[in-house]
């Protein structure tokens, strides 16, 4: 009258679950300098803390009695678990089974974590490594299993669930994308569908060399299109951070990782929280003497805005987002006063900071990070404005920057920009939040265009005629130059202060501080969130 035959089968079934796709799979896979899902869910979460679910989830091939014979795992691994105390719910493709690609039951679970994200309200993490859907489809193991095995009608294959453009899957995506925080990590080849899950994610890192991430494999491009390429020339990591697809790349597994877990401490659990603050040990009211200098009295000199960053958050608390990718704009996490804030600012390195179409896009979509996750914006503008020449107007940089400007004016999370140095034309509207704080150094400067354009073009005629047009042209920007102080712009109430660059933290620490009731009643979901 036991059931102990049907418990053993249970144990069974976990046992070989457990094995994954066996001894030589597993061996093939380290042999690749790549960890198996179980090892990396394990490295993720904190010990002892993931609790599987459908754990059994497979295909049985049963023998005349009824007694199992074989026991195939779905090639998904999905649970539960804890990351520094706090519960995320975590999954990923085992390529130790056909390579990752879904099983009927495999593809069922990974459908299943962004419903069991929603249901809990927990960050989802994603390791993701696969090749997506197969031609051949798959056969009906994974189905629930029978003494003979069921096959579609007629006998041949049937396709491993529905397609891919199910409504009822990307309704998830794009739900699970505005509720809670969505990592995914890139770990080995991921193609297809996984594919389109990495960057459907609010930060996607990918393995420098184990990595890839394609649309279609190498052998699929070279049939319809000619192309022999490898895989890392079609997707590898050096494709991916130039062009935006992923936000950072990870040395290793273990770096992913590490930039994981650092994403998600800045974050809340769901948009109906706030962001957790953490103690730094970092004095509010610090003030660097570098900051006085760090700008040049030269105009036309750059300088290194992450160490003008780094001078004023948290010590060490600056997480930059996508630094390859769009590189006149500089956006990432970091902390002041052991509050989480989104950074935005300008790389005059690049372009002396102008915004370009990619530029404009990461803008965007760091803004809408950050509104939909409550992080207010710290912006330390220095915008000469969008890039212009043929290669901008070819790119649909005015498009591209519409975009961002509104992303910028439907946000609705508080803003605090600091006028570092320059601001023209209208591409300085995404550097200052609607109804923001706007405080100016004594080194920012504004108008409709930079200083050196705007003189050639308004007073071309006068500079053409002159005696010596350089000497004409020099004297003209350097009496412009004068009225471009952002005194008058105070005095005019256009700016709410001027200030020592010094006080620039203190000033910022106070802010949030005033604004923290305001974050408190606006949690929950934003109408506009963040898209792909």
């Amino acid at each position: 009258m036991s059931w102990k035959e049907e418990v053993d089968g249970i144990r069974a079934r976990r046992e070989r679950a457990a094995a994954q796709g066996g001894e030589e799979a597993v061996a093939r896979q380290r042999e690749k300098g790549r960890g198996t899902i179980r090892e990396r869910i394990a490295a993720l979460v904190d010990a002892g803390s993931f609790h599987e679910e459908g754990p059994i989830a497979g295909h049985s091939d049963l023998g005349e009695n009824g007694q199992l014979v074989s026991f195939t795992p779905a090639n998904y691994v999905l649970g539960m678990a804890r990351v520094d105390g706090r519960p995320v719910v975590v999954g990923g493709e085992d390529f130790t089974l056909k390579g990752g690609s879904p099983s009927p039951a495999g593809l069922r679970k990974s459908v299943w974590s962004e419903d069991l994200a929603l249901r809990y309200r927990v960050p989802l993490v994603r390791f993701l490594e696969g090749g997506g859907g197969s031609v051949t489809g798959a056969r009906a193991k994974g189905d629930g299993g029978s003494v003979t095995g069921a096959r579609a009608k007629g006998g041949g294959p049937r396709p491993a669930g529905d397609p891919v453009y199910t409504q009822h899957r990307f309704v998830s995506i794009a739900r699970v994308m505005g509720t809670v925080p969505v990592v995914s990590a890139a770990m080995g080849p991921v193609a297809g569908f996984p594919a389109a899950r990495l960057v459907a994610s609010h930060f996607a890192v990918m393995t420098r060399e184990t990595a890839q991430v394609l649309i279609g494999g190498p052998a699929l491009v070279e049939r319809a299109l000619g192309e022999k390429l490898t895989k890392e020339e079609l997707g590898g990591a050096q494709v991916h951070l130039a062009n935006g697809v992923v936000d950072n790349v990870a040395e290793d597994e273990a770096d992913a990782i590490r930039q994981m877990r650092r994403f998600l401490s800045y974050l809340p659990d769901n948009v109906f929280e706030l962001p957790p603050r953490q103690e730094t040990g970092d004095d509010a009211q610090r003030r660097e003497e570098a900051l006085l200098e760090i700008v040049p009295r030269d105009r036309r000199r750059v300088f290194d805005v992450r160490r003008m960053i780094g001078l004023i958050v948290d010590e060490g608390s600056f997480f930059e987002l996508a630094a390859r990718y769009g590189r006149g704009q500089v956006t990432g996490l970091a902390r002041v006063d052991g509050r989480a804030v989104g950074v935005l600012a300008n790389d005059s390195r690049f372009y002396a900071g102008a915004m370009t179409a990619d530029g404009a896009r990461k803008v965007r979509r760091f803004v809408d990070l950050c509104d939909t996750f409550h992080l207010p914006v710290v912006s330390l503008v220095d915008e000469p404005g969008f890039m212009i020449g043929s290669a901008a107007e070819q790119a649909g940089t005015i498009r591209a920057g519409a975009e961002a400007l509104f992303a910028v004016v439907q946000s609705t999370v508080p803003w605090i920009s600091i006028h570092v140095r320059k601001a023209f034309g209208v591409a300085a509207a995404a550097h200052f939040g609607p109804g923001g704080r706007v405080l100016a150094w004594p080194s920012a400067e504004r108008g409709a265009l930079p200083l050196e354009g705007g003189v050639a073009v308004a007073f071309r005629r006068e500079i053409e005629t002159a005696p010596d047009p350089k000497a004409r042209r020099e004297e003209l920007e350097a009496e412009l130059a004068k009225r471009r102080t952002p005194f008058a712009a105070a005095e005019a109430f256009a700016v709410h202060d001027v200030i020592d660059p010094r006080d620039t933290r203190p000033e910022i620490a106070r802010w949030l501080g005033w604004i923290e009731p305001l974050l408190e009643q606006e949690r929950g979901p934003r109408r506009y969130t963040v898209r792909p």
